[in-house]
């Protein structure tokens, strides 16, 4: 006896493995989990400190989520993403993004239907839909780590049933445009597919570079589905709470979903989260000053690797997705980072990445200084085992 083939045939989560290497190299420097350095804005905090005085709210609440935050969601998503909810669309709240990528897939999916994801891709996304028993079928991104509408075009087929985005991007950093999330979305509409849009990075934009939700198009709502979550622009990764859009014609199947898993997203997260959204972008938004410090200081130690290391423009999130010149097996070098260097990093092939050594590398979760050490280690250790 033992577990399901269907779950054996899903790739083993790589942060687990990466972070018991590290548990095993005591003073290691992680630059490999995807979170931020600070905690949740003190409106959040207050909320929580307010919940238990009202022993209703002790008691399971609404599967899809409880007013208050809906009605905070709804006025979110037209100041911030420029979508009208109108009635043909719903929001649900859902314990994280990744739950709500769940809810997606199982509600629009059977088994053997095809998702189409951008490579490289988020694992957990490849993970989610191998679970379902569907396929995840793999669109390449151009050099720059951008989207390629032809290349999507190709790989729909008659088992296509959607289409997936994450912008900004997670592993690369990559922010797309408003043209090619347009033209995507444009193809889900004429294919009868969905196009399902992580937004999870949304206040996370450097430079000119400009978060774009392709659920504001007009007549989008149809077949889009709009995936959000607190954890990093609000520092709430351990709350859960994130929430999806949906075309109402999901809303029963989504439903009867979340009530298996869940029966009703956490109350109290929810009710932090209130105080969240009325702390507002310009929470996150106030902390992308040092961030972006940051990014241009690791930007600066990773150039003195010259041609032996090419970084795709990484205009969002907080990650960079290195190729590097050698032939050495990501996770080996990885492997040996950590062992002999004290630093840590993210392989490639977790993202899908195959023939050549690529590493995510994460630059929110600590302090500058932090960073700044564990990003020499990095540079030292690429080059005394790559021999640059």
């Amino acid at each position: 006896m033992g577990e399901s083939t269907r779950i054996a045939n899903v790739q083993a989560p790589i942060i687990p493995v990466v972070g018991e290497m590290i548990r095993q190299a005591p003073g290691t420097i992680s630059l490999g989990q995807g979170v931020v350095s600070y905690g949740p804005p003190r409106e959040a905090l207050e909320a929580v400190r307010l919940f238990p005085r009202d022993e209703d709210l002790q008691k399971y609440q609404a599967v899809y989520g409880v007013p208050e935050l809906l009605e905070a969601i709804k006025t979110k998503l037209r100041t911030d993403n420029g979508i009208d909810v109108g009635p043909e669309s719903r929001i649900v709240v859902t314990a994280g993004g990744n739950m709500a990528f769940v809810n997606a897939v199982l509600a629009i999916a059977d088994p053997d239907d095809e998702i189409i994801l951008q490579e490289p891709y988020y694992f957990n996304h490849e993970m989610a839909i191998a679970m379902a028993n569907c396929r995840a079928v793999m669109a390449p991104t151009d050099s720059n780590s951008q989207l390629q509408p032809d290349a999507i075009r190709n790989a729909i087929t008659e088992r296509t049933r959607a289409v997936v985005t994450i912008s900004p991007n997670n592993p690369t950093g990559a922010v797309y445009s408003k043209a090619a999330l347009t033209e995507v979305n444009e193809i889900c509409r004429e294919r009868g597919i969905f196009h399902i849009s992580d937004e999870a990075y949304e206040y996370f934009t450097y430079g000119s570079a400009h978060h774009f939700s392709p659920g504001s198009i007009r007549g989008a709502g149809a077949h889009t589905i709009s995936l959000f979550s607190l954890s990093k622009s609000f520092g709430m990764a351990s709350w859960r709470v994130g929430y999806m859009l949906i075309p109402g014609v999901l809303f029963e199947a989504v439903n009867k979903i979340q009530d298996t898993v869940l029966i009703c997203p956490p109350v109290v997260s929810q009710y932090a989260a209130v105080g969240a959204m009325q702390a507002g972008a310009a929470y996150c938004r106030d902390k992308l000053l040092s961030l972006e410090e940051t990014r241009a200081l690791v930007l600066e130690d990773l150039s003195s690797l010259g041609p032996a290391c090419q970084i795709p423009n990484a205009d969002g999130a907080f990650y960079f997705f290195l190729r590097l010149d050698t032939s050495i097996e990501p996770l080996n070098l990885v492997a040996r980072l950590i062992r002999e260097f004290g630093v840590a990093a993210i392989p490639g092939t977790a993202f899908g990445s195959r023939g050549v050594c690529e590493l995510r590398i994460s630059y929110g979760a600590l302090d500058r200084d932090t960073v700044a050490e564990g990003v020499g280690r990095l540079v030292r250790g690429i080059k005394s085992i790559m021999g640059v």
